[in-house]
């Protein structure tokens, strides 16, 4: 009985075989896909079953989650099926492809496979699939694997594990598919050949529209992840680098909006006498007077890596950062300051351009940016400003180097330049040692009596949390948490300010330590205000210790130094000169989370907008950090729409050419008293 019943399943799968013929190889490496991704898929969703509300949304990912596998095996394997029908065969070169769809179908489950058990991973670092961020790790292979090595290496062992036993596994199941296979004749083959070819192409299309398929037409929750988990990680990995070579665009992604009306509403917003723009070529490039009447001060950046306001208990966090706390009650501290994104990259391009964030990359990586593009070090350069970064780690990481040099930033000091560093580790040498070289500099720096600016880049409070043995008491065991690094890099910043305090260059230096971004930004909001919330203290000799209030954006500190440093200049930065009254109902914070854009008002009022989804109304609820349905207000629309388009269209329009800031030194003369 059992012989009959392995014989009749034999024979069914013989039949099958036969009559798939070359194609059978192909098809079968398609479901297997398909299945990793489902089974990947639905482990995923029950881990985040907390965030998926009703049936519906169940259903949604799943059906979903359907087309978009579907559409990801047809890119994988719609050449390899259209050349398998057209060349399969018992010839030479049937032999040879034979060997080349083996070794695409290993590569194609080995993608599928490691992607998705890279996910879980992914997910509980940055609260999405895997996604560009991946891509443009993978260009920093030295400190990635470094960082990985340290902090991860149960998940590097196990992905190297699943990464071997699926080669191993996908050469031999490839072999068996691949023999004893039937060949139609000659004249059938290229109509199977373009049958298969319009399958292919309509499947990976996956719609008749004019655009094909894309994550937006299947998002359907305000919670990223929650639409994320309707994708697979090899095709949010793909769709991403795709981006990439075609870069992010508002006026691609949001609804429209005319280009007059973006620009009226900008300029509206900014704080400008209106006689102060200088010239329509550039919209929003205005004279902008200093505040501080002397002889020009320096100006240093400490930007601190991943120090959300989670992290410090004057801003309702947890007790992480004393000299924080210490530096909010002695300087000018602001309660309301909010990040311009989640990555550093975002972070550095707000302090240092002023640049509204956008949907795309940040300046500081897109081609057009790196030479020519407003930065305010270029402005102090012309104004005879030694300009300088310093970074613990290679300067190389996610571009800057090259972006700092093209812009205006004449003295790199990374870890080649650190002599005997006390400790170094993934990311580079620590965060003391970062600045013991930031005070040696400023005092060399300060003894030829021309003013500096720097930008100091902190890198501990950076995943795997690496900092030195016995530095600091631990806030929680074990020693690598995200909250002891924080703790640390506090430490290292109260260890500076104590020496700054004391030397020759602290009384003609404006200082500010500010946050690039938060350890985390993840939740089911579609932009978690929450997470954005950072701190941000200037301070240094003639500083008035005072706790402002007032909602501030990280595009406001670059024209607010410049003031405060005494320096009349004339740019295009569109944020506010904080030693100035800010009306309320001007008061604003932009926010970018991926492709998702928020923007908010004094009163706590957010306007979303989201890809595929439109422009949504909320309110926060700060206590309880939640966004709460609230009605449009047009006018507040129409304000938050300008503000996400403003930063695609500048871009476009070299509106922040770094030259046009310099055509007004006439002017400039002109304004003086």
């Amino acid at each position: 009985m059992n012989q009959q019943i392995n014989l009749t399943q034999n024979t069914n799968y013989i039949g099958l075989k036969q009559r798939l013929g070359p194609l059978y190889p192909v098809i079968m490496a398609s479901l297997a896909v398909m299945v990793t991704f489902t089974l990947s898929r639905l482990g995923l969703s029950l881990w985040q079953s907390q965030r998926i509300e009703g049936f519906s949304s169940w259903s949604s990912i799943f059906l979903s989650g359907l087309r978009i596998d579907f559409a990801s095996v047809c890119y994988l394997f719609i050449l390899p099926a259209f050349l398998s029908a057209l060349i399969t065969g018992n010839h030479p070169l049937g032999h040879i492809w034979r060997w080349v769809i083996r070794l695409w179908i290993v590569g194609g489950l080995w993608l599928a496979v490691y992607m998705e058990a890279a996910t879980p991973v992914f997910i509980n670092e940055y609260d999405l699939r895997p996604n560009r961020l991946f891509i443009e790790y993978l260009i920093y292979p030295k400190e990635v694997f470094s960082m990985l090595w340290s902090g991860y290496k149960l998940e590097l062992l196990l992905g190297a594990f699943v990464s071997v036993a699926t080669i191993v596994f996908g050469w031999k199941w490839s072999r068996t598919l691949t023999q004893t296979l039937s060949f139609p004749k000659w004249y059938w083959r290229p109509v199977i050949a373009l049958c298969v070819l319009a399958i292919g192409v309509m499947g990976a299309r996956s719609t008749l529209g004019h655009r094909p398929l894309n994550p937006a037409m299947v998002a359907f929750s305000s919670d990223p992840l929650v639409n994320d988990l309707t994708l697979n990680s090899s095709y949010a990995v793909i769709f991403a680098a795709k981006q990439m070579g075609s870069e992010a665009n508002a006026f691609h992604y949001y609804p429209k909006m005319d280009e007059s009306d973006i620009v009226a509403q900008i300029r509206q917003s900014m704080n400008v006498n209106p006689d102060d723009f200088v010239d329509t070529s550039s919209p929003t490039l205005a004279y902008r007077p200093a505040s501080y009447k002397g002889k020009q001060k320096n100006i240093v950046i400490l930007l601190m890596e991943s120090h959300g306001a989670r992290y410090v208990k004057s801003l309702g966090g947890i007790d992480a950062s004393p000299n924080m706390d210490k530096l909010i009650d002695e300087g000018w501290a602001f309660t309301r300051m909010y990040a311009s994104g989640t990555r550093s990259v975002r972070g550095l391009e707000a302090v240092t351009t002023g640049f509204s964030p956008t949907p795309a990359r940040s300046v500081v990586k897109l081609g057009k940016s790196q030479t020519q593009f407003f930065t305010i070090a270029d402005l102090l350069a012309q104004n005879d400003y030694h300009t300088q970064f310093i970074y613990g780690g290679e300067s190389h990481f996610d571009n800057m180097k090259r972006f700092f040099l093209g812009n205006g930033f004449e003295d790199i000091q990374d870890l080649p330049n650190f002599t005997n560093p006390k400790f170094v580790g993934s990311w580079g040498a620590s965060d003391q040692d970062l600045f013991d070289k930031a005070d040696q500099q400023f005092t060399e720096l300060n003894q030829q009596d021309k003013p500096f600016f720097s930008l100091v880049f902190t890198s501990s409070n950076h995943s795997p949390h690496e900092y030195p043995d016995n530095t600091i008491t631990q806030y929680n065991q074990p020693k690598n948490t995200v909250e002891n690094a924080v703790h640390y890099a506090d430490f290292a910043l109260g260890e500076f300010v104590d020496k700054a305090k004391k030397s020759d260059y602290w009384d003609n230096t404006v200082f500010v330590v500010v946050a690039d971004h938060d350890a985390r930004t993840f939740g089911s909001s579609p932009v978690p205000i929450g997470h954005f919330h950072i701190p941000a203290i200037i301070f240094g000799g003639g500083i008035e210790a005072h706790k402002d209030d007032r909602l501030v954006s990280q595009i406001d500190i670059a024209p607010t130094l410049l003031s405060l440093a005494g320096v009349d200049s004339v740019n295009p930065m569109i944020g506010f000169d904080l030693t100035r009254d800010i009306p309320q109902e001007k008061q604003r914070a932009l926010m970018q989370r991926d492709k998702n854009f928020a923007w908010m008002n004094a009163n706590n009022q957010v306007v979303t907008i989201l890809p595929g989804q439109g422009i949504r109304s909320y309110r926060y609820d700060p206590s309880a950090d939640v966004l709460l349905p609230e009605q449009d207000d047009p006018a507040l629309v129409s304000k938050a729409h300008a503000n996400a388009m403003w930063g695609s269209l500048a871009f476009k329009k070299d509106y922040y050419a770094a030259q046009i800031s310099y055509m007004a030194d006439g002017y400039l003369l002109a304004k003086q008293p």
